[in-house]
């Protein structure tokens, strides 16, 4: 059974949080349960940043913002063609978020929030990503917790990937909600 947002509105959801708090994962799920279309954020990223990580150094504000504004396109692209869709951004500061969500209300938020012992466990145990464990510290230094007014779905990364999800559709707003197509 297709499942269709409750409006007639498209939705996207992005899900943030510091780099191995699980965005692709839980968001893969989100979008395949949801129906909806997915992005990873990071696909987005230029070869120049891509290396830049790799190699240790983080990213400043002048190399996120032409990234941030191509994930900003991406989800002004499904909201003009009235697909819904969820994708991923680290989206650590509130700046950040401006340029993806800013005033775009049918653009909600999922913070993925764990502690520092945890995500970094499952950074060191990753195989195959550019971003190296020692640009954690500079992540959780960077993160700026959303506000109130962000309006953001705080889960704990703590559980398993399905729980995750299942808290986040238990959570969306009322006129989120999914009915039958």
């Amino acid at each position: 059974m297709d499942r269709q947002p409750a409006h007639n509105r498209p939705m996207v959801i992005v899900v943030m949080g510091v780099a191995s708090s699980g965005k692709t994962t839980v968001a893969k799920l989100l979008a395949e349960t949801l129906g909806w279309q997915y992005q990873e954020g990071d696909a987005l990223h230029p070869p120049e940043n891509v290396a830049k990580m790799s190699a240790g150094t983080p990213l400043g504000d002048a190399d996120r913002i032409p990234w941030l504004r191509l994930i900003a396109k991406r989800i002004d692209a499904w909201r003009s063609s009235g697909e819904a869709g969820v994708v991923t951004c680290s989206a650590l500061k509130h700046a950040y978020r401006d340029i993806i969500i800013g005033e775009r209300a049918d653009v909600g938020l999922v913070h993925l929030r764990g502690s520092r012992e945890l995500i970094g466990r499952r950074m060191a145990a990753r195989k195959v990503h550019f971003m190296p464990t020692a640009l954690l510290d500079n992540q959780f230094a960077t993160l700026q917790e959303p506000s109130a007014e962000e309006r953001a779905i705080i889960v704990d990364v703590g559980g398993a990937p399905a729980e995750i999800v299942d808290e986040i559709l238990r959570r969306l707003p009322p006129k989120l909600k999914l009915e039958p197509a």
